[in-house]
């Protein structure tokens, strides 16, 4: 399974950031769309889980929240869009996707826990590409994760 991971859209997502999202089987987005015509593009590649950035002042939908814990190929996420809302991360919980700092990250926790920030496809910061991510899942493992630099 392949789920791909996107934040900080900003109200624009270029042809090259689709590109790199198809073939997904879900589509995580970690908030900051602005224009909800963006989440239903998004929709069109694949199911799309979203989360509220603290710049999404329109309605995306009641299925946006600002928190989510998908269950995708066996592999429990929490979702949250800024990284100080994380807060404590449950036991099952085995990937922690957050946007926000527009800074692409990929880290792990002592207890194994995979904190993950695609970066952002269109307002890089910190010397970053703009980018996304796609997590390759298999057996209910992260098995690779891969930072498409657009």
């Amino acid at each position: 399974m392949i789920v791909g991971v996107v934040s900080d859209i900003h109200g624009h997502l270029s042809e090259e950031a689709y590109e790199a999202l198809r073939g997904s089987d879900y589509i995580l987005c970690a908030g900051d769309i602005e224009r909800p015509m963006v989440l239903h593009e998004l929709e069109t590649i694949a199911p799309t889980i979203c989360v509220r950035g603290n710049c999404d002042r329109y309605d995306l939908g009641s299925s946006v929240k600002n928190i989510a814990s998908p269950l995708l190929g066996g592999v429990r996420f929490r979702m949250v869009h800024r990284p100080e809302d994380i807060g404590a991360v449950p036991d099952d919980v085995q990937v922690v996707v957050h946007g926000h700092t527009h800074i692409p990250r990929e880290e792990y926790g002592a207890d194994g826990v995979l904190f993950l920030n695609p970066g952002s496809p269109s307002r890089p910061r910190g010397g970053s590409a703009p980018s996304v991510a796609r997590l390759f899942i298999d057996d209910g493992k992260v098995k690779s994760v891969e930072f498409i630099e657009l």
